[in-house]
């Protein structure tokens, strides 16, 4: 069991036929054992961008449909969400200036290291695996992710 931290444009290959969507269900799957969480402005964040890839017809209106539906449904009750906490929002603060990130972005980050903290707090690393695991398609996030320490992977590095 390992412990995940997905900002939306990992999270969303769950849900829509993308480069790495094949790994992300794997992670993803209840079986797997895995603690997957999430910042709580994340569900708004995939439904924009499920909805966008109507708009540009990447995916159907029904496609889509289903698609939030079901991400509905695992937001309720698979993942485990993060409230942008005072602590969390001061965090995000300080990152947008030291990495130059869009302001979600950095509120994913400070979300992350949070539940990181409080990964290793409880004990984790254990057996080398790390405290958490950020997954982000994101180039910047990815980036400022790991010069912030983090473990990180990209789904893009998995077709």
């Amino acid at each position: 069991m390992s412990v995940y931290y997905f900002d939306s444009s990992g999270i969303v290959k769950r849900y829509t036929r993308e480069i790495g969507t094949d790994w992300v269900l794997g992670i993803t799957d209840v079986q797997a054992g895995n603690s997957i969480y999430m910042a709580r402005i994340t569900g708004v964040e995939v439904l924009a961008a499920i909805t966008r890839q109507v708009r540009v017809g990447s995916i159907s209106q029904s496609d889509a449909a289903k698609a939030i539906a079901q991400f509905r449904h695992d937001f309720a009750t698979q993942y485990y969400t993060v409230d942008a906490t005072p602590k969390v929002i001061g965090t995000a603060m300080t990152l947008v200036e030291k990495h130059q990130l869009r302001g979600y972005d950095a509120v994913q980050l400070a979300t992350a290291l949070e539940v990181n903290a409080q990964s290793l707090a409880a004990g984790l690393p254990s057996l080398g695996v790390p405290a958490l695991i950020m997954i982000t398609a994101d180039a910047d996030l990815n980036t400022a992710s790991t010069a912030e320490g983090l473990t990180v992977d990209d789904p893009m590095n998995h077709p």
